[in-house]
């Protein structure tokens, strides 16, 4: 089986260059990073949360998070300026394509109740942001003890000019889109 690196380059890049007239290789749109975020919540107040978020979160993404903190405090959501609030990964190169691998083959296909994702995720920049609910549907979260379960937000950027650019990278990449 390909890996989503060779398959861009061996499928990708001739089929979009057909369908859409680009002169060269170089024009082909292509997948710039991958950012994969998580919101600590009530999560990061209970007694370790915090910490277990961040081994999950670099077991799943092979790079450890970033932490998010408040810019502001607000008394509804119990958050005080400075306190982490949040985790994020950025991903390119080698770790980007190795987490889309796993995205696409082995997680998305695993969440509860699936029918493909919405092309309505797509933005007119070509970014897919997706929401997962639940981040035991990673292989490397199986066999383990979860004592929370939280959610996380993956948003794939691309560097294609318009929303319709973007969609057929993603089908022709292989993420199961809904057809519209």
């Amino acid at each position: 089986m390909k890996t989503v690196q060779e398959k861009y380059k061996e499928e990708v890049t001739p089929a979009m260059r057909k369908r859409f007239g680009y002169s060269h290789a170089m024009a082909v749109p292509r997948i710039m990073k991958v950012v994969v975020n998580v919101g600590t919540g009530r999560v990061g107040r209970d007694k370790g949360g915090d910490e277990e978020v961040v081994k999950y979160l670099s077991a799943i993404t092979g790079q450890r998070p970033l932490p998010c903190v408040a810019r502001t405090s607000v008394a509804s959501f119990k958050t005080r300026q400075g306190q982490v609030i949040g985790h994020k990964v950025t991903l390119r190169g080698k770790r980007m394509y190795d987490f889309l691998e796993r995205l696409v083959a082995a997680a998305i296909p695993r969440t509860r109740d699936f029918r493909g994702l919405d092309p309505k995720a797509v933005d007119q920049g070509g970014a897919l942001t997706i929401g997962i609910r639940e981040h035991t549907i990673f292989p490397e979260t199986i066999g383990e003890d979860t004592r929370f379960v939280f959610g996380l937000e993956t948003t794939v950027n691309t560097n294609a000019k318009t929303r319709e650019e973007a969609l057929a990278l993603f089908r022709l990449l292989g993420f199961p889109l809904k057809k519209e």
